[in-house]
C-alpha cells in the first residue's frame, strides 16, 4: 500500500463528520500538493512525499502512545478514533503548497561547486503554523475545542509562543500533549536527518 493509499484509508475509515469528504477532496485535488510535499526544508521528511509520510508516522505514534495503560487510567486520555485521526493526519496541513523545489549551489568534499536539490519556503498564507492548520481544516469541517488546541499546540515547547500559554494549553487539553509527543517521536526517531 502506498502512503497515499494508507492515508486515504485511515482518513475514510475514521473521519466521517460533515465536511470530511470535502477536506479529503481538497487534499487529493490538483489544488493541493499534500501527497508530494516535503515535511520540512532540510530536517525530517525533507523529500517528495515527506509530508504524507510524516502525517502517517504521527498517527501511528499517537495511537501507540494512547494505548498505554497510564494514559487512560492516570491521565484520562481516552479519545475517539475520529479525533485521533483528525489531529494526527491533519496537524500539518499548513504545509500544503508551502514549499517549492529549487536548485542551489554548494561545495562538495573536494571543494568544487555543485548543484543540489533544495526545498525553499514559499508561504502564500503567513498565518503561523498550528493556527494555520486549524484555520485550513475549519474551512472544511468543524473541529472540537480539544482537537483545535491539539493541532494548534502540537509543536509543544519547540514553538515560538509564550511558554506559559503552551503549558496552560497542554494542561487543559492533554490531547495536545499526546500529539506533541507523537510529532516529536515521528520527527526525531522515525524520520530524523
Amino acid at each position: 500500500m502506498t502512503n497515499r493509499e494508507e492515508f486515504i484509508k485511515i482518513f475514510t475509515d475514521n473521519i466521517t463528520r460533515s465536511g470530511s469528504e470535502q477536506m479529503l477532496d481538497y487534499l487529493t485535488s490538483d489544488q493541493s500538493d499534500f501527497f508530494t510535499a516535503p515535511a520540512s526544508t532540510r530536517y525530517h521528511g525533507a523529500y517528495e512525499g515527506g509530508l504524507c509520510r510524516h502525517s502517517l508516522n504521527v498517527y501511528h505514534c499517537l495511537k501507540d502512545y494512547l494505548l498505554r495503560e497510564r494514559t487512560k487510567k492516570v491521565y484520562g486520555m481516552d479519545y475517539s478514533e475520529e479525533s485521533i485521526a483528525i489531529t494526527a493526519l491533519l496537524h500539518d496541513v499548513c504545509k500544503v503548497n508551502f514549499y517549492k523545489a529549487e536548485r542551489r549551489n554548494r561545495k562538495n568534499e573536494y571543494g568544487q561547486w555543485e548543484e543540489y536539490d533544495y526545498f525553499a519556503i514559499d508561504d502564500k498564507l503567513p498565518y503561523g503554523h498550528g493556527e494555520k492548520s486549524v484555520y485550513i481544516v475549519s474551512g472544511f469541517m468543524r473541529l472540537s475545542r480539544m482537537e483545535s488546541f491539539a493541532i494548534r499546540y502540537h509543536m509543544g515547547f519547540s514553538g515560538i509562543e509564550d511558554k506559559n500559554s503552551i503549558g496552560s494549553a497542554l494542561e487543559q487539553f492533554p490531547l495536545a500533549l499526546a500529539l506533541s509527543v507523537a510529532d516529536m517521536e515521528a520527527s526525531y526517531f522515525l524520520e530524523g536527518k
